[in-house]
């Protein structure tokens, strides 16, 4: 086993990416166990071991062959682990808000609300002005490609898309849904 060993370190100092690999594939799972239980966090452990193995890449050549390569190994992915430590406990904390945040749950209320007023006078339209509203504002066409699908002049696109949002504002406002009083949404 130490004649193998020293057969990949070998191949990794003259440069080899294979005996690399193999060297982190028969040491990963050990120096991600040990980063993982210190780290306690799983990212953190991937990013930890990650280290451990560039910089005993880098450093391969003062490891002495006469000790034993695992704890040698070991020291630098611990060495990795407890400068995370370190950073981490120099994070600042978060902190709570000086503000309540506002709690916006009755505007997705109306909003659901207002969609389903608007299908239900969205019935009521006309047919060839509502064709032509749906294919602008819910199919999102230009009034050209809309012009093209229905074989119509573009003029007309906009009168029919013109007429149905017109309508469609009179209903929503008969109903109580919006207020046109001080807007002038019913001539837009």
């Amino acid at each position: 086993m130490a004649t193998e060993l020293n057969t990949i370190v070998n191949g990794c100092l003259a440069g080899k990416q294979t005996a690399f690999f193999e060297l982190v594939g028969r040491y990963r799972g050990m120096v991600y166990g040990l980063c993982l239980r210190m780290l306690r966090h799983h990212q953190e452990a991937e990013d930890a071991t990650q280290e451990t193995f560039v910089r005993v890449c880098n450093n391969l050549h003062q490891w002495d062959s006469t000790r034993s390569f695992e704890p040698w190994l070991m020291t630098i992915a611990g060495n990795r682990c407890r400068t995370r430590l370190a950073k981490r406990s120099r994070r600042p904390h978060s902190t709570s808000l000086d503000y309540p945040i506002e709690d916006k749950c009755h505007l997705e209320f109306e909003a659901g609300h207002l969609a389903e007023e608007i299908e239900a006078v969205l019935d009521l339209v006309k047919g060839d002005c509502k064709q032509a509203f749906l294919l602008f504002y819910k199919n999102r066409f230009s009034y050209i490609e809309i012009s093209e699908q229905l074989n119509i002049p573009l003029g007309t696109v906009k009168t029919w898309v013109h007429r149905a949002r017109k309508e469609l504002i009179e209903r929503l406002a008969n109903r109580g849904t919006i207020d046109v009083r001080h807007k002038n949404l019913s001539n837009s």
